[in-house]
C-alpha cells in the first residue's frame, strides 16, 4: 500500500540545474460521484469519479532559476497576478517536504485557461494539476530514474495539496479518487484511472458546458468543504457517495444509459441539497439553472434521448450525452437552453484523456 512516505524526494547525487522551464497543459474533471468534505490534509471524506475534459484546461509554464531568494512571480493570462501569489506559496509550503529542491529556486508561473477562471469549470484542479506536473518534470531532470506511474501518481499526490480535485486531473479518461473497496488501487492520496474495462456507449462522451453565471462564486468550494464538518447529513452523505460509486462503476461497465442518468443527476442534486441544508446555508444554482434542468428532463422524456446533465459547485449546467446522440443534442443545446447562458457563452466539450507536456 502506497504511503506518504513514498513520495519524499530522496536525495540524489546529481546536481541541481541551474535553470529550468517546464509547461504542461492540464484538463479539468467534472465529478459524476461527488467528493464534498474534507479532512486534512486535503483528505476527501468519500471517494469520487470524475471525466477527464479535452478542451477545458490550463497550461502553465514555470520557469525555475536557483537562487537563494526563493521569490515567486505569477502571470495570469499575460497580466501580473498578485492575488495569486498566496495560493500558490500554500501549494509550495504543502509540498516541500515532498520535494524539497523547490526551495532552491525562484519561480516565474506563467498560466492561463481555456475557460473563465473561478466560474465552476474546477479553475484550481486543473490550474494545480499543472503546477504539480511542472515540479514532477523538475524532479524527473533531477532523478531521471523515476518511472513513468510513479511520475504521474506522485504528480496527483502534489495537485491533491493544492486542491482536492486537482488528484483527478492528471490522467483520463475517467479518475477515482479516494479509498474504495471495488476499486482497485485506489487511495485518498492520489487519483487512479478507472481500472475496469468501459462500455462504448461511455466513449467519446460528451459535455456541453452551459455557462449560466460567469462571475466568482457567492461562497468558495473552501468555506463548503468547511461547512461539512458540523452538517448534520454528512455521515449519511458519505456513505450514499461511496454506494453510488460501486453502482456507477457496474454502470461503466455494461453501459446502462438510464442508470448512469439516474446515478449522474441525483449526485449533482445531492451535491447542492448539502448547500442547500449547511449552517449557513448557501445557493449556488441561478434561476437559468433550473430552467435548463427543467428544459433537458422535458426533451428527454418527449425523445427518449440519453442526454442529462451534472452540476458542479456553481451554477453552470455539464450536459452529458453519448458520442452518437450528439446530433439531436447538439440541436437541442443551440436552440433551446443556451438563451439561458450569459451572453449566450457555452463550451462544446467532451472526456479527454489526460494532461500532455508542452
Amino acid at each position: 500500500m502506497t504511503t506518504e512516505q513514498d513520495f519524499i524526494f530522496t536525495a540524489s547525487e546529481n546536481t541541481l540545474p541551474e535553470n529550468a522551464s517546464f509547461t504542461w497543459k492540464a484538463p479539468s474533471n467534472i465529478a459524476l460521484i461527488k467528493y464534498w468534505g474534507k479532512s486534512k490534509p486535503q483528505l476527501p471524506k468519500n471517494a469520487s469519479i470524475s471525466f477527464t475534459l479535452d478542451a477545458c484546461y490550463t497550461q502553465t509554464t514555470v520557469e525555475f532559476t536557483k537562487s537563494t531568494n526563493a521569490d515567486i512571480t505569477v502571470y495570469f493570462e499575460e497580466q501580473q497576478k498578485d492575488d495569486f501569489k498566496p495560493k500558490i506559496q500554500q501549494f509550495i509550503n504543502r509540498i516541500k517536504e515532498y520535494v524539497p529542491f523547490i526551495t532552491e529556486y525562484s519561480m516565474i508561473v506563467r498560466t492561463r485557461n481555456s475557460f473563465p477562471h473561478s466560474s465552476g469549470i474546477a479553475s484550481s484542479a486543473s490550474g494545480m494539476a499543472a503546477l504539480a506536473l511542472c515540479m514532477m518534470s523538475l524532479e524527473k531532470t533531477i532523478n531521471p530514474t523515476i518511472s513513468e506511474d510513479y511520475f504521474f501518481q506522485k504528480a496527483s499526490f502534489l495537485a491533491r495539496l493544492g486542491s482536492g480535485s486537482a488528484a483527478r486531473s492528471i490522467e483520463g479518461p475517467l479518475v477515482v479518487w479516494g479509498t474504495h473497496p471495488e476499486i482497485k488501487n485506489s487511495s485518498d492520496l492520489f487519483g487512479e484511472k478507472f481500472p475496469h474495462k468501459v462500455h462504448e456507449n461511455f466513449h467519446n462522451f460528451h459535455d456541453t458546458i452551459l455557462l449560466v453565471d460567469k462571475g466568482e462564486k457567492q461562497v468558495s468550494s473552501t468555506v463548503g468543504h468547511n461547512l461539512m464538518h458540523n452538517h448534520p447529513f454528512a455521515e449519511q452523505r458519505f456513505k450514499q457517495a461511496n454506494k453510488n460509486l460501486a453502482k456507477l462503476s457496474k454502470v461503466l461497465q455494461t453501459g446502462d444509459l438510464k442508470s448512469f442518468i439516474h446515478i449522474v443527476e441525483s449526485e449533482a442534486l445531492t451535491l447542492h441539497a448539502m448547500m442547500l441544508t449547511s449552517d449557513p446555508y448557501f445557493i449556488l444554482m441561478k434561476p437559468n439553472t433550473l430552467e435548463i434542468i427543467q428544459k433537458i428532463w422535458k426533451f428527454r422524456a418527449e425523445t427518449e434521448t440519453n442526454i442529462c446533465f451534472t452540476l458542479d459547485a456553481g451554477a453552470n449546467v455539464h450536459v452529458l450525452y453519448p458520442e452518437k446522440e450528439k446530433e439531436i443534442c447538439n440541436k437541442f443545446i443551440v436552440n433551446e437552453l443556451i438563451k439561458y447562458c450569459q451572453n449566450q457563452h457555452y463550451i462544446c466539450d467532451m472526456v479527454g484523456f489526460g494532461a500532455k507536456q508542452i
